[in-house]
């Protein structure tokens, strides 16, 4: 059995996801940006929600926790590494942690560079990973606190997740991060297909998240840095790869 999955547009462009497992309707609410969606959202279904699992501190990743209805009952997991600046937790975890979600084997991943002690949940058998704003759509989070070299340290981990995961990031900056891509590399006949159905979905108001690794390993700049191609089109062909990607991540600031 798989997880259900919800995807819930939150503040400007903030996403928040619920899965939830149809036989026990046992729900787990992945980051809480803003409340009264959520709960709205939630409201429509018949699910219980019992957990919410933190990806990393910032206010629009947590802002709306405490608006839950009942909080008070609720299981909050977050990152060890974190946790002093996370809201109180139940639970901490931290890289190579498995913990169950819902009935199902969620893996923990430091995927540090846009904060320290970022963290990811992947569940195997659902084909899920909660990346939040480590690996994005067509994208990677701005490196708020970490390095170019850790950010791509954990995108080369996601990277080597199985090509069907579905990637839940966190924002809806698909758009914006296309256009960047486009400059990296034009003549990418993937990226172009990819461009003009994201301009399509955002012409017609339709979310881009979540989005496919095996996508995302064809068209994302910040998952390319290695390969050949992307090298020889930023004129960086015998670069060591996370030069490669540390340029395109200075790029992408100035974009």
């Amino acid at each position: 059995m798989t997880l259900t999955l919800l995807t819930i547009p939150c503040l400007e462009d903030n996403y928040a996801f619920v899965i939830a497992n149809e036989v026990t309707k046992e729900a787990a609410l992945i980051d809480a940006p803003e409340a009264e969606p959520i709960n709205a959202a939630l409201a429509k279904t018949d699910y219980r929600l019992t957990t919410v699992l933190l990806t990393h501190h910032h206010w629009d990743h947590v802002e709306g926790l405490t608006g839950l209805v009942g909080f008070n009952d609720l299981k909050i997991i977050g990152g060890a590494d974190d946790m002093h600046r996370l809201p109180p937790l139940h639970q901490s975890v931290r890289e190579g942690d498995i913990i169950d979600v819902c009935g199902e084997a969620a893996h923990i991943f430091d995927v540090s560079g846009h904060t320290i002690g970022h963290i990811a949940f992947h569940f195997p058998s659902s084909k899920i990973a909660f990346t939040a704003d480590s690996l994005m759509a067509m994208g990677c989070g701005r490196l708020s606190e970490g390095t170019p070299d850790q950010m791509w340290d954990s995108l080369k981990k996601l990277r080597a997740l199985p090509d069907d995961t579905v990637i839940c990031s966190g924002h809806e900056y698909t758009a914006s991060n296309t256009r960047f891509a486009l400059t990296i590399e034009p003549d990418n006949a993937e990226l172009q297909t990819r461009a003009a159905e994201i301009a399509e979905a955002r012409k017609n108001d339709a979310a881009t998240v979540p989005s496919l690794l095996s996508v995302e390993k064809a068209t994302n700049p910040f998952l390319r840095a290695d390969v050949q191609a992307l090298k020889d089109a930023v004129g960086m062909s015998n670069e060591a790869d996370n030069v490669v990607f540390a340029a395109i991540r200075k790029r992408k600031d100035m974009f």
